[in-house]
């Protein structure tokens, strides 16, 4: 056999790994073009565990998800809050585009309560839910991720500003306020590009 037909050979078959490639990701635009550009896959990874760690409450964390999930509203899927630190504002979401009959709001009596409210929602076909959470513990965040790749959906955690803990998830993301805008550390990027970045914050259409 001559090198060029083994190269050919290893080029079309379908079961030889090779060093260069790696496995697709399949994503969902941020709505933020320079975040998407660090991001795998261009956007918020599907069927994947994703850390959101604000430093303050109510400094833009919950803006940096919403043009994705008005994009699932619109193809007619459902979005789920989890635990939220205060009940959502109806008229404030239907001005980012949002639709009402979309979204589930979950008041869980418990930590423990929410966190397996959201891996049943994950599951079932939410395309995403947002849970508010401090669980650190490693069954919790793995059963959180397995749901999220079982239902193909993505998996928001707002947590407490601290990431020094191990965690499964594909991204972790520190948040913090500036003028006019939000200031992304991207901690953990599995397939990305980690580092610090700033942008503004989207204001619903008139």
């Amino acid at each position: 056999m001559t090198v060029e037909s083994l190269q050919a050979l290893l080029q079309s078959s379908q079961h030889v790994w090779r060093g260069g490639e790696t496995a697709r990701v399949v994503a969902r635009s941020s709505g933020y073009a320079a975040l998407d550009a660090r991001l795998p896959g261009g956007g918020w990874p599907i069927g994947a565990l994703i850390e959101i760690a604000p430093k303050s409450d109510g400094c833009g964390e919950l803006r940096l998800t919403l043009p994705a999930l008005k994009s699932w509203c619109q193809d007619g899927r459902s979005v789920a809050f989890v635990r939220p630190p205060h009940v959502p504002y109806a008229p404030a979401l239907v001005r980012h585009g949002l639709t009402l009959s979309s979204l589930l709001w979950v008041a869980a009596d418990s930590d423990k309560d929410g966190c397996w409210a959201a891996e049943q929602l994950l599951r079932d076909g939410a395309a995403a839910v947002l849970l508010w959470s401090s669980a650190q513990e490693d069954r919790t965040l793995r059963r959180l991720q397995l749901a999220a790749e079982t239902g193909k959906a993505c998996a928001f955690l707002y947590r407490p500003p601290v990431l020094s803990h191990a965690s499964p998830a594909a991204l972790r993301i520190g948040l913090s306020a500036v003028d006019g805008g939000l200031n992304v550390d991207l901690v953990k990027v599995r397939g990305g590009q980690p580092g610090t970045l700033v942008l503004p914050l989207q204001r619903p259409a008139a």
